[in-house]
Parts: structure tokens; sequence; C-alpha cells
């Protein structure tokens, strides 16, 4: 008779052998750099840059914030972009999600900025998604 193995849905803990190792802010590009301080100074939380040059290559990095309501959302997005086009004369190459203002997504190619409200961010959980991705280590004053 063929044995049956019981299969569970609760996700099975991984353990990771390698210590992660956390990218040095001073390391990034200025653009990355000024985004998250644009986050920041919009009161933006919750605020998290994942290092995905390892593992991926369409993109460098994430730059992940997090926005109490829709204008707080839209507020940080329209910091980051007015300021990287007035400083660096950076313009993304693909806004998404910004009318709804749940997930407010700016494409600059080398990262992506995500913007999120507190119920979307709980719920698409990207931290979860790339957890393999290393984490960049944010100074204290962001």
């Amino acid at each position: 008779m063929e044995e049956t193995q019981e299969k569970s849905l609760q996700p099975e803990t991984v353990r990771s052998d390698q210590p992660k190792t956390l990218t040095p802010f001073s390391e990034l590009d200025p653009e990355i750099q000024l985004a998250a301080r644009c986050a920041s100074d919009k009161k933006g939380v919750e605020l998290k840059i994942l290092d995905l040059r390892p593992i991926v290559s369409f993109t460098d990095f994430f730059l992940l914030v997090t926005g109490s309501n829709q204008r707080q959302v839209q507020a940080i997005a329209d910091e980051i972009s007015e300021q990287l086009k007035r400083q660096n004369r950076t313009r993304p190459n693909r806004i998404e999600g910004y009318t709804s203002a749940e997930w407010v997504l700016l494409d600059y190619g080398d990262f992506i900025v995500h913007v999120f409200d507190t119920d979307a961010r709980e719920f698409y959980d990207l931290e979860r998604l790339w957890r393999d991705a290393q984490q960049v280590e944010l100074p204290a004053d962001i």
C-alpha cells in the first residue's frame, strides 16, 4: 500500500545558516538616500531598504515606507518625486497606484519605492516575500 504524507498549510520555518549582513546606508546611490530622507521628512514610518542586488536583476533596491492615510501616502510619494526631480533631475520611469493611494509604486530603475498605507503594507508583506534580501542599515536620523 502507498503511504500518504500529511501536508500542512502552515509555513515551514526555514533556518538560514548564513548570518544576515546589513548593507551600509553610505554605500547607496545618492538618489535612494535622498528618497529615504524625503520619506522620513514626510513622517513615513516603518522605513526599510532591501538590497536585492544579490538575488534579482530587474532592480537593486526596494525602499518600503508606510503612511497612515491616503493623503500622507500621496504626500510621501510627491515629496520623493519632486525632490529627486529638483535635486538630481531624475524622474520615475513609472508611477502606479497614486490615485487610490493604498500602494504607490515609484519605479526609478535602479530602485523602486513602495509607499503603502498600513493595511496594504500588512497585507502584501513584501519583507516576507523578499526575506532573502539583505537589509540596509539606516542611520538614526531617518
